[in-house]
């Protein structure tokens, strides 16, 4: 009891230890304090005063927004270059007339998929070409050596080569029906068709009106490949009836058949030649109208 006693009064009291933790820290406040970084602008974190940093320390530009602007218009055209890729080219009617043949052709999914889309688009970057490269000269190349600065004049620009393109299919093909139709949905009347021009069709009005009449010429041709080979499927079963041959399916044997009439006659080669020359180009149509005017060549 009396050592329990003595230890109890050798403790220190604990206001005593309070008192001594408040002096050490007081006297760590002070270097702390004196450690404290300075505050930041918030103009040091501004982004456009970074892009304006940016601009101003890349060789070849005069300062303001134009690196960071042209950064953001390519990423614009990347994220919308499929769209522009499949609605604004003949890419529908390719891929959509080899698609219809596969199917004609009773193959299954031979040629694959991969192959299909892939000749698709290599068809597409040829016809298209002579329209890329008029975009790229009237365009992209002026805007990229800075004489033309203003990025409403570039899209102007680049994009009137692409309604030619668009025009000259539709006028071909006769397909102003869709044109008509957007028009009408939009408020603009039409009963004059004769009173519009190609400036009063925006391309909000022409991109879907555009891809209608690609899906109409692409089942037309299609219904024509389809035909041939209908026919062979058709004798095929005929022959097979008269020989009581219920139970063999039709087009396990028209199918080597099929295959045979196409290899012999070159069909891919047709198909694909086809296809391409489907395609009017918008200078052959000038060069056409010239020669209709001048009676030669």
């Amino acid at each position: 009891m009396r050592g329990s006693s003595v230890r109890r009064r050798c403790r220190p009291p604990r206001w005593g230890r309070l008192i001594g933790a408040l002096l050490l820290g007081l006297s760590l406040a002070g270097p702390l304090r004196a450690q404290a970084p300075e505050p930041v602008e918030l103009g040091a974190f501004n982004p456009i005063v970074i892009l304006e940093d940016a601009a101003a320390a890349l060789p070849g530009t005069d300062g303001g927004l134009s690196t960071a602007l042209n950064i953001l218009v390519l990423l614009t055209v990347l994220s919308l270059a499929p769209a522009l890729l499949i609605l604004c080219t003949c890419f529908t009617r390719i891929v959509i007339v080899i698609g219809l043949l596969r199917q004609a052709l009773g193959t299954q999914g031979l040629p694959p998929g991969q192959v299909v889309m892939g000749l698709s688009l290599f068809m597409t970057f040829v016809v298209m070409a002579p329209t890329a490269q008029r975009i790229y000269d009237e365009a992209i190349r002026p805007y990229a050596n800075g004489e033309q600065k203003d990025h409403t004049v570039a899209w102007t620009r680049a994009k009137q080569p692409l309604r030619d393109f668009m025009f000259t299919q539709i006028e071909a093909t006769g397909n102003w029906s869709g044109v008509y139709m957007m028009l009408n949905y939009r408020g603009i009347d039409t009963s004059r068709p004769g009173e519009l021009t190609r400036a009063d069709v925006d391309m909000l009005s022409l991109i879907p009106a555009y891809v209608l009449s690609e899906l109409k010429v692409a089942f037309l041709m299609g219904f024509r490949i389809y035909l041939t080979f209908l026919v062979i499927d058709m004798v095929i079963a005929s022959m097979l009836i008269s020989m009581g041959m219920l139970m063999l399916p039709p087009v396990l044997i028209s199918l080597p058949f099929k295959l045979m009439l196409f290899v012999l006659v070159d069909g891919w080669q047709l198909v694909a030649g086809s296809l391409m020359t489907s395609v009017v180009q918008p200078a052959d149509v000038v060069r056409a109208a010239s020669t209709a005017v001048t009676g030669g060549p």
